[in-house]
């Protein structure tokens, strides 16, 4: 008996999911993805198995402002375990040396200054970066390693919330790129005792913090419930993570020409920049840019119902 294929729903706009430990981001959205029933889908930046927390998924149109979310600052809550290193910088690893913790409060606090402010890391084996097309931790798990540059980053927040025997919990407010396991490691080799993640949570992912947040559980029961369509109540519109960009609204004739592709000008407009569009009616349209002639070039468009 032949397969009846699932039609999917066009259906447009952000979940903030609160991630479950043990998934990975594809993982999870592919399931908010079939509670929901959606055509197109996409998260925004990975989170590792081992960490929970904010994680915008887009669906429909609000996919192609992705990018935009994925190159917001972040914020993060961590746990490290003092005196024990492993392969992979976090608790999933094999271990590699443990050693005798007989730092105190003070030492961390006398340390953390030299990680705030604008750093320079090199990205860990186990992550997603790719090396002619490879992940770099399938590299890793065949025992290969190889050279990576150092990036920086910029450390805008690093607080220590507790110091408990040999675990040590600290407050993160980052850039993109930041690896809060070669943190933890950095740390823990300068306190002289090795250090590896036990806990990561994401508190913060641009505008969106965790107490926008639904849970998996949530969604699951919503769903049984009430079926996909219950789930469209927690969508957030498409540009709501743009919400700090200069918003401008068209003329009928400016939002025509416009989303056919042509630049237009609009008063109020800022001199440079990003900006959100809306049309004549209020309805979100795209992302245009601000040219040097002082015109809104269209940079995305949303496509029309």
């Amino acid at each position: 008996m032949a397969q009846v294929k699932r039609i999917r729903r066009n259906v447009s706009g952000i979940i903030l999911l609160d991630k479950p430990l043990g998934f990975s981001s594809n993982a999870a959205l592919q399931k908010v993805r079939w509670l929901l029933n959606a055509e197109k889908a996409g998260h925004t930046g990975s989170l590792d198995p081992l960490a929970t927390g904010v994680l915008p998924l887009c669906f429909g149109e609000a996919t192609k402002f992705s990018q935009y979310l994925l190159d917001a600052d972040k914020g993060y809550e961590t746990v490290a375990q003092l005196g024990v290193t492993t392969t992979t910088g976090d608790a999933e690893g094999d271990v590699l040396e443990r050693c005798e913790v007989t730092v105190g409060r003070d030492d961390v606090e006398a340390l953390l200054p030299r990680f705030r402010g604008e750093i320079s890391q090199i990205p860990p084996m186990y992550s997603a970066l790719k090396r002619d097309g490879q992940p770099l931790y399938k590299l890793a798990r065949a025992g290969e390693v190889v050279e990576r540059e150092a990036r920086s980053v910029t450390i805008a927040r690093l607080e220590l919330l507790a110091l408990e025997q040999t675990h040590l919990r600290l407050s993160v407010g980052c850039s993109k790129g930041t690896y809060i396991r070669t943190l933890v490691e950095d740390i823990g080799q300068l306190l002289g005792c090795g250090a590896h993640v036990v806990e990561l949570r994401r508190t913060q992912a641009g505008p969106f913090s965790l107490a926008q947040t639904v849970t998996l559980a949530e969604l699951e029961q919503v769903h049984a419930e009430g079926g996909n369509e219950a789930l469209d109540r927690f969508l957030l519109p498409s540009d709501s993570g743009l919400e700090h960009w200069p918003l401008l609204q068209f003329s009928e004739h400016s939002s025509y020409y416009w989303l056919h592709g042509q630049p237009v000008r609009a008063p109020d407009a800022p001199k440079f920049g990003m900006v959100r569009v809306q049309d004549h009616n209020g309805r979100f349209i795209g992302i245009g840019e601000v040219s040097e002639d002082g015109r809104i070039a269209p940079r995305r468009l949303i496509r029309s119902e």
